[in-house]
């Protein structure tokens, strides 16, 4: 793969921004153009607790101090040694970290940062968060399909898709998924390069890549920089052949900037303060060496160097020197000559500021999202044709073992006991096997949070997309195996109309109890709540139920339970779609009737009503209603446990 670091001039579409709705360069909601970040006096404080839960103690840590500075459109990098200052200022001028320790202003072309600013700017997590289930152009289709206008043609997104996959090298690995670190990372580049979006933050482009790829990644940045975008992003010793390509450089340590102005002046500046360079040394490590200590004699000459502890000397020593850097620093012409341009642009600053919380605005709406949603979902699910097959025979093999013993069931009083059981065997395979549901949304919180901070997506269109286009098709293919099994071997009612109300039974039954695993496995605090509450919950119900067939006088003085119960209402509407309408004697006779112990059970009916069971429509409608009514509780506490994901905006 070629690394040339020479601009390669690839023609984007053009348009006139004010053709396109929400792009209008008046709107403060929007950015068009070129785009200067600029910020003044940034303060960041984290409030950290530690203790037990009721003697907790609450501490507030500076994490960033006094940050200004200036971002133009050309590469523009942050460095600083791994103690997450330079994530954090990233983040926080990406508008990614909780906004309440923030102070400071913002200002994107000398105007307050826009509330939406996370869905107007392209943001590239460290990690990278792109589905692996699809391929490369899927992924990319995806974003261009939800945050470029509806106006668009879909000749236009389709010229622009394929645009961005030459720029990144990737039109000849399109149809592959994104398996390699490299080609991830340039996937998650690509997804938001197609928004054309002003601003493009990324979080450690580099980690992880070897030199070449490393070397392609910020070539590519540059290029687009070149185009008039700013490109601002944190990295970690860069060699030279890429700090070079730099424009501006940021140096941060313990949460102060030791430095920030045009990349190639930054040699110069330390070496006019005294520090010796040594014409074979990268600049980078350079830099980085002076930011650790490397050179604190320059800064202060009774240091000592014999503490006790080491360790808290080392961080002592370290914060003492970005302080005095950063000093040094302000006192410099450099600080002075950013001040006064912050100053030019601070000048249209009107006094209103935009929203703390932020705000997400999509360019599309609700149904387009749902329909790429479930496009995606699916696309996704048909992405572990393994693990599809492997659940499938795992079903098969599971149905066999349970409906062998039951095989060939006959219409007479002896085998109605034995019907029960079956149905039982059916109801709890299916309450278990809807705790892998569990994982549904907890797999993909991380492309969540992104992509709806972004702007791709409402939570409602995730919501109903994940359901539709993954739940429904996970659940509904091992249901219809496992009934066609139970149907073939143990013979039970086998008429058309009793095939397909079974089949929506037991669909009603699993999605009921696929509902409880998602709204305990889609919140927060997934490990406080283990799976093993939920397999407690299901064994707990079903010995209920079992207990229920063979002793009803102790069950009638428990029958409260049943309503808390999801398997026992899936169970009753079995029993009564299996045996309303059977005759288990048709003749009466003698050697029939004999060989039933205590009495002939000759209905279904009559077996019913022995359990208590109503025969009415309405006996057999009521579960429904009450496995539909169990369904929507939980699942509208999963949306809920959703929307609260979204209101943190804490991303990693």
């Amino acid at each position: 793969m070629s690394s040339n670091i020479d601009p390669v001039a690839i023609p984007m579409i053009e348009r006139n921004p004010n053709d396109l709705p929400g792009m209008d360069t008046s709107d403060q909601n929007t950015l068009t153009g070129k785009a200067v970040l600029s910020f003044n006096n940034i303060n960041y404080q984290e409030t950290v607790q530690s203790g037990f839960a009721f003697c907790k103690k609450t501490c507030v840590i500076e994490r960033l101090s006094n940050i200004s500075g200036i971002m133009k459109p050309g590469l523009n990098a942050i460095m600083g040694p791994q103690d997450g200052s330079r994530s954090l200022l990233l983040d926080v001028l990406a508008a990614r970290k909780d906004p309440r320790g923030l102070s400071g202003d913002i200002l994107i072309n000398g105007k307050p940062r826009p509330a939406n600013f996370t869905c107007i700017s392209g943001y590239v997590p460290q990690n990278d968060v792109v589905m692996r289930t699809v391929t490369v152009r899927d992924n990319i289709e995806f974003s261009a399909a939800l945050r470029l206008p509806m106006t668009m043609t879909r000749d236009e997104k389709r010229r622009r898709i394929n645009e961005v996959l030459e720029l990144l090298c990737l039109d000849k690995v399109s149809n592959a998924k994104p398996g390699s670190k490299e080609l991830r990372k340039r996937t998650s580049i690509a997804m938001e390069l197609v928004a054309e979006h002003p601003i493009l933050f990324l979080d450690d482009p580099t980690s992880g890549l070897d030199w070449s790829t490393t070397t392609d990644v910020i070539s590519i940045l540059r290029r687009m920089s070149r185009r008039g975008r700013t490109i601002i992003f944190s990295i970690n010793q860069p060699p030279y052949s890429i700090f070079r390509l730099f424009d501006s450089l940021t140096l941060v340590a313990s949460g102060k900037v030791t430095f920030h102005g045009p990349a190639q002046e930054a040699l110069e500046y330390f070496k006019s303060a005294g520090y010796n360079y040594d014409s074979h040394n990268n600049p980078s490590d350079f830099f980085l060496d002076i930011i650790n200590g490397g050179f604190s004699a320059l800064l202060d000459t009774e240091e000592d160097d014999h503490e006790a502890n080491e360790h808290k000397e080392l961080s002592e020593r370290q914060n003492h020197v970005s302080e005095n850097l950063a000093n040094m620093y302000t006192q410099s012409s450099l600080y002075s000559k950013m001040r006064t341009d912050l100053d030019l642009l601070s000048e249209e600053q009107t006094a209103r500021r935009s929203s703390a919380l932020g705000e997400i605005t999509c360019v599309t709406p609700f149904w387009h999202q749902l329909e790429w949603m479930i496009c995606r979902s699916f696309k996704s699910f048909k992405g572990f044709p393994r693990t599809t097959i492997i659940r499938v025979i795992i079903t098969i093999i599971v149905a066999v073992i349970l409906v062998t013993p039951f095989s060939s069931l006959q219409n007479d009083c002896t085998e109605v006991q034995k019907r029960a059981v079956l149905l039982l065997l059916l109801t709890g395979f299916e309450c278990i096997t809807s705790m892998s549901s569990r994982e549904l949304f907890m797999i993909d919180r991380d492309h969540f949070l992104h992509e709806h901070t972004s702007g791709y997506y409402r939570v409602s269109s995730y919501f109903l997309g994940k359901l539709l286009g993954d739940l429904v098709p996970r659940r509904l293919l091992p249901i219809i195996i496992f009934t066609v099994i139970l149907f073939s071997i143990a013979g039970v009612k086998t008429d058309v109309k009793g095939f397909f109300t079974m089949i929506f039974i037991v669909l009603m039954l699993a999605y009921s109890a696929s509902s409880l695993s998602l709204s305990l496995g889609a919140g927060e605090n997934v490990a406080a709540i283990p799976t093993q509450f939920i397999t407690t919950y299901f064994m707990f119900m079903m010995f209920i139920s079992g207990l229920s067939l063979h002793i009803m006088n102790f069950m009638q003085n428990l029958s409260w339970i049943y309503y808390f119960s999801i398997p026992h209402y899936g169970f009753t509407a079995l029993m009564h779609n299996e045996f309303m309408g059977q005759n288990f004697c048709p003749e009466r006779n003698t050697s029939e009737v004999s060989r039933c112990k205590h009495f002939v059970i000759c209905s279904g009916e009559e077996y019913l009503m022995t359990k208590g069971i109503d025969l009415s429509p309405w006996g057999f409608w009521k579960n429904h209603v009450a496995l539909a009514c169990i369904m929507i509780i939980f699942l509208s506490i999963t949306y809920g446990e959703l929307l609260a994901l979204t209101k943190k905006r804490v991303l990693n």
